[in-house]
């Protein structure tokens, strides 16, 4: 154990000391150096969640601008959705070795690894490895736009690159207590719709809004939503007084609107309080039965009324599943999708996986022409308990 710690000190190190763009190379010497590994590079997931870009270790033979790769069906969409490494023999008389690598359950892509020969303890630090990845990318992607770069398989909108740098930098969180994953689509093409979330020693805080208009107006309107969110939460407001904050933001500075829902959920005890600013009614899955929270709604962000803001309060269950959304899940074409469905046929799935399907369900009934942004976020409650006691249980990386 002390020989693995060490060596994982000395990537980690190593990786401090190289260019931010060179995570994979200190990773790719590691293995060499450890294992004598061969052909090994970092493959991740573009921005619409289609396609996985290559980025290779230097020196190593793959075209400059090799093709980006089809994820669905693929071996490394497997291994992704599983969360599982996955070895095979490389047609040349070694082993072919695929990695997750995933930190805190948000999946940033696979290592792909060649080795002449290794056996189970090998197999293990390569794991290891991909996960000691993981973190180093976290890190170097503050200094660096590669990442960003590679994931850009298709022209981004001006509205969508605003967009994106609203969102959280990690799409899924695992903890002891939940589970959460969200997603939005178009991915390239977005504008007003957004997510968030934070976690602190007692308190989850979520929230999901829509922001009223089209393309960078819309953005924009989101902008200032967030930012009056954000400010109010780190300022240690409840969700009542961050609506109460992100409303007058929108009086003052703005002539627009926003639908919302914010939620603060005790973590010890599964006790949401929510407020919800116009927004649709969450789903939630509990005991195999997919229905409707009925909430009380208050009017959107930026409609002046004399009615106050209301926190209501919900229970959550270990077991539970809660599925927010914004109306263009709804809305149009997406009407044909049968939400409730989908998310009873999925219920056995990871939150990341689920929030596939839901996004993919709704883009097969519109047929790829969505006209309006459509996002999910998917909390998981576990409770306040070890979950590694139970059978099968245990978040995965």
């Amino acid at each position: 154990m002390e020989g693995g710690d060490l060596e994982l000190g000395e990537l980690l190190a190593a990786a401090e000391a190289a260019p931010p763009s060179e995570s994979v190379d200190v990773v790719a010497h590691d293995l060499q150096k450890r294992f004598g590994a061969e052909r090994v590079s970092f493959l991740f997931v573009d921005l619409i969640g289609q396609r996985l870009v290559r980025l290779a270790a230097a020196g190593e033979e793959v075209a400059e601008h090799a093709e980006p790769i089809a994820l669905q069906g693929s071996v490394y969409d497997s291994v992704l959705r599983s969360q599982r490494q996955h070895v095979e023999p490389d047609g040349q008389g070694g082993r072919r070795v695929i990695t997750p690598v995933t930190n805190r359950g948000d999946c940033i892509g696979v290592l792909e690894v060649t080795l002449q020969s290794a056996d189970d303890a090998v197999i293990r630090q390569v794991r290891d490895a991909a996960h000691a990845l993981a973190y180093i990318i976290v890190t170097d992607g503050r200094f660096t736009d590669l990442y960003h770069l590679g994931r850009r398989t298709t022209e981004t909108s001006l509205a969508a690159e605003i967009q994106h740098q609203l969102l959280p930098s990690a799409s899924c969180c695992e903890a002891a207590q939940f589970t959460l994953a969200a997603g939005l689509v178009p991915a390239d093409d977005i504008g007003g719709d957004t997510y968030d979330y934070t976690l602190d020693s007692d308190t989850l805080h979520l929230s999901i809004t829509d922001a009223m208009g089209h393309d960078t107006n819309s953005a924009l309107l989101a902008t200032l939503l967030v930012g009056a969110l954000r400010r109010a939460r780190r300022s240690g407001c409840d969700a009542l007084k961050q609506a109460n904050h992100a409303h007058q933001a929108m009086l003052r500075h703005s002539r627009g609107l926003a639908t919302g829902q914010l939620l603060c959920v005790d973590l010890a005890t599964g006790l949401c309080e929510l407020v919800n600013a116009g927004h649709p009614w969450p789903l939630r899955l509990r005991d195999g039965t997919v229905e409707e929270v009925e909430l009380a709604v208050n009017l959107p962000f930026g409609v002046a009324a004399p009615t106050p803001y209301r926190v209501q309060e919900l229970q959550l269950r270990p077991g539970d599943r809660l599925i927010l959304v914004t109306d263009g899940m709804q809305d149009r074409g997406a009407a044909a999708a049968d939400l409730v469905s989908v998310v009873h046929e999925t219920r056995a799935l990871h939150p990341r996986e689920a929030v596939r399907s839901l996004t993919a369900a709704v883009l097969d009934a519109c047929h790829g022409n969505l006209k309006d942004d459509a996002t999910v976020l998917i909390l998981d409650w576990h409770g306040n308990h070890d979950r590694s006691t139970e059978t099968g249980s245990g978040p995965q990386r």
